[in-house]
This record gives C-alpha cells, sequence and structure tokens, in this order.
C-alpha cells in the first residue's frame, strides 16, 4: 500500500478533525505531506492551541500525544509551494484529504483553480484518479455552497460533511472528531481503524 497522503487544513472551524486523522496517521506510520492554509494557521491557533509559528505540527502533536504516537513522518509545505512535490501527478499517493475544508477553498477547487498548493494539489488527485476527500464544515449552506459541493462530486471527489454520528453515544470531542477521521479513513480503503464501532456491533 502507498502510504503517503496529502492533508490541508483550511480556514473553516473544525481543527479537531485533521488533528484526530493526523494522530491515527502517525501511529500507523503513515507519511504525511502537510499543508495548512493561512486562515487554516489562524484557526488551528484559536481551536487547538498549535502555533505554526512557534513549533512544527510534528512537535505540537508530539507534545499532545506522547511521542509514541509519532511512528509516521510528517513534511509541511508553504501553501505558496507549487513547486512541492504533490503538484505533480508523477508522485503518486493513498489521497489527498482537506479536513477541514472552507466554503473558499471549495469554491476553488469546484472549478479547477490552482493559484496555491492545496488547490493544485487537489487538481492534480482529480486528474490522477486517486482518492480527493474533502470535508466541509459550514451551517447553513447556500445554493452557490450546495452546487460547488455537487460539482466536485461529479468530478470524483468524496464530500464528507463534518457531520458525526450519535448512535457511537460520543463522551467527548475526540470521539465526535473520531467518527468523522475515521469515515475519511473508510474511503481510503482503511476499514480496521477502531476509531468508532460500526453500526449494530
Amino acid at each position: 500500500m502507498n502510504r503517503r497522503i496529502t492533508i490541508a487544513i483550511t480556514g473553516a472551524s473544525g481543527v479537531l478533525y485533521s488533528i484526530r486523522l493526523l494522530r491515527y496517521l502517525m501511529m500507523k506510520e503513515f507519511d504525511v505531506d502537510l499543508i495548512i492554509s493561512d486562515a487554516g494557521k489562524i484557526t488551528c491557533k484559536l481551536e487547538v492551541g498549535f502555533d505554526s509559528e512557534k513549533e512544527t505540527m510534528a512537535e505540537f502533536l508530539k507534545t499532545r500525544f506522547g511521542s509514541s504516537a509519532m511512528r509516521g513522518k510528517i513534511r509541511e509545505f508553504d501553501n505558496a509551494s507549487i513547486a512541492a512535490p504533490m503538484a505533480s501527478g508523477s508522485v503518486r499517493r493513498l489521497g489527498m484529504i482537506v479536513i477541514p475544508c472552507s466554503m473558499k477553498t471549495l469554491s476553488a477547487l469546484a472549478n479547477g483553480a490552482s493559484s496555491n498548493l492545496i488547490e493544485r494539489s487537489a487538481d492534480v488527485a482529480l486528474k490522477e484518479n486517486y482518492p480527493l476527500i474533502v470535508v466541509p464544515r459550514e451551517t447553513p449552506m447556500n445554493a452557490i455552497q450546495i452546487e460547488n459541493m455537487l460539482k466536485l462530486a461529479k468530478a470524483g471527489a468524496k464530500i464528507v460533511p463534518a457531520m458525526p454520528a450519535f448512535y457511537q453515544q460520543p463522551a467527548t470531542l475526540d470521539d465526535l472528531a473520531d467518527f468523522i477521521a475515521g469515515r475519511v479513513l473508510n474511503l481510503l480503503g482503511i476499514d480496521d481503524h477502531g476509531l468508532f464501532n460500526n453500526w449494530g456491533n
């Protein structure tokens, strides 16, 4: 299995979803190429206390979850670095996840924009036909936003709205975020993640 994955964090609320997904990927020794938009950096600081000017994401995760959880590798890329590996279709990967995905980024992806690394990487995922998973976090949504999701889905992306289930009887915010992280992993063909119990179990 190709174990390299691109993760993009944009300015939408819901950074905890990406943190819980990164925790799992690090524990299972995946190689992550991480891109955080400028707005995403602000949201990271506000919601989970990650300050990209003071530490790397790997350092933040190590502090939060312990060194034993950091078995994988994270490479961080500036969103302006159009020459980064994921901007080329010649570098195959397991998939790309935009989590959380702002409506601005959603609009850009739906319309084929490639003005930064997140947009270009998503465009590459679609043209190379490897999984592009988008996790929008917005409510309520207007018709334009819904149409953008439909357009992106028709282009081949998987849309996973940040709507955690409650049949799990979640006890913590981590439980809620783990459900979405697990659903993303399901779409990558990783079904034995153990982040939630399947319906009926």
